[in-house]
């Protein structure tokens, strides 16, 4: 009887310790939640990537991206959709209320697409800069991408096509051939688009078999936001516009003051944003740094070569640093504009009380009162006597106290050798008339 109780024991021992086990194990599942949210810009990579590098080293069971967008760039949402579709873990979208556009293709990307009840995903054309539907190649590129995102995904690839184009025909849907696809939590569902529908992120943790899981949150540091504020395609020909006007007024101004810690401070901010979010490397900003020096070496020992090799390196850099191509030409196009407008406006209307155009603009003028005279004026010969050595007709040469002086007589013609008397001047022009009787003139 002892011995069957002690056995008795043992298994109930080693039941205990197997429940104990796997009780541990499931609670030891991990899940890493990662808010998406606000638009998608380039910014948005770099905390997206360091969250799933987080997840994968860190041997998380899956990503749960919480999102909530309007869309945002496309290039941006390609490069976002490649990170979560190569992705070890696994990736689960929870759309807590809107995946347009960009967003939509964002989901498409991975693994598993949930949705709150009242949320949409859909109504994602490409649109250009100025709010109107992107070229036929653009629109064509981004088709493509969206039929292909949703068939290797395993689903039905109308619907992802109706989301970007307004030909595509689906009316069951509320989408005629005219007008862009925007599914409902419960169409979404119905297509297969969504796998289900949960009121919270807590009863998707449940669908999904973690509901005794770690749920960690992946949230945006102070660095994030800045680092997406300042590569915002609003803010870059802003903090460029501040960098080119501080270091033009700096070059003019005595010593290292505000305007060159501004400048230096809009650029050291543009290229921290760009390195913090990926877009920019330190090779970038070697280039940028080389550039200055040659641009500082030619101010001190002008030839010509080192300002252009230098100017060439400081363009190149911002290129290399920005979003595109296209884009950073119209952020440095905005900027350049900006300076020159600024420096006219602060050299018309505050140049006399600025220091720092003293040595941009001339304040030194030759006028009279300091002395400068562009020409004598010969009013001491007023009323003196000569003779004319050429013929007046009416300019010629006259004698005045043994002085030959240009002069234009008052009437006609005076014939050389005649006397003369000054009777006024004009500036330069001596005018003079002719004495006809000199003895009387004596008297």
């Amino acid at each position: 009887m002892r011995t069957r109780r002690l056995f008795v024991y043992v298994v109930l021992l080693i039941l205990g310790v197997s429940g104990l086990s796997a009780s541990v194990e499931a609670d030891g599942d991990r899940v890493l939640v990662v808010p998406l949210q606000e638009e998608v810009e380039k910014g948005l990579y770099g905390f997206l990537e360091r969250a799933i590098n987080t997840a994968e080293t860190e041997q998380y069971e899956a990503v749960i991206i919480q999102m909530d967008t309007p869309g945002g760039a496309v290039n941006a949402a390609f490069d976002i959709g490649k990170l979560f579709s190569d992705a070890e873990v696994e990736t689960i979208t929870y759309v807590d209320k809107n995946a347009l556009s960009a967003g939509a293709y964002i989901s498409l990307n991975t693994d598993r697409i949930y949705m709150a009840p009242g949320s949409v995903m859909g109504a994602a054309q490409v649109i250009d800069g100025q709010g109107n539907a992107a070229g036929d190649k653009a629109q064509s590129a981004w088709i493509a991408a969206m039929r292909g995102s949703a068939e290797d995904a395993g689903l039905d690839p109308t619907y992802a096509i109706a989301m970007a184009d307004p030909e595509e025909d689906v009316p069951e849907y509320g989408a005629p051939s005219g007008k862009l696809l925007t599914l409902t939590s419960t169409q979404a569902e119905e297509v297969g688009y969504s796998k289900g529908t949960a009121d919270s992120l807590d009863e998707l943790l449940t669908i999904l078999g973690f509901e005794n899981a770690q749920v960690d949150t992946f949230e945006q540091t102070f660095a994030d936001k800045l680092a997406r504020f300042l590569t915002n395609p609003v803010i870059v020909p802003i903090l460029l516009s501040i960098g080119s006007i501080g270091l033009v007024v700096e070059i003019y101004s005595p010593g290292f003051g505000v305007p060159g810690i501004m400048g230096l401070g809009a650029l050291l901010l543009f290229f921290f944003g760009h390195l913090f979010t990926g877009l920019a490397g330190y090779e970038t900003i070697l280039l940028f740094v080389g550039g200055l020096i040659l641009l500082v070496i030619e101010f001190f020992l002008p030839g010509g070569v080192a300002g252009i090799l230098g100017m060439i390196a400081v363009i190149v850099s911002l290129f290399m640093a920005g979003e595109s191509v296209q884009s950073m030409g119209i952020s440095l196009a905005i900027a350049l504009f900006t300076a020159i407008l600024a420096g006219v406006i602060l050299v018309k209307f505050f140049g006399k009380r600025l220091q720092v155009f003293n040595k941009m603009i001339l304040r030194d003028s030759t006028n009279t009162e300091s002395g400068y005279v562009s020409n004598v004026t010969r009013v001491e010969l007023v009323g003196k006597a000569g003779r004319t050595l050429t013929p007046l007709r009416p300019s010629g040469t006259v004698l005045i106290e043994e002085e030959r002086v240009d002069a234009v007589s008052e009437g006609g013609f005076i014939e050389e050798g005649n006397r003369i008397r000054v009777v006024k001047t004009e500036g330069v022009r001596v005018v003079v008339r002719e004495i006809p009787d000199l003895e009387k003139e004596n008297k």
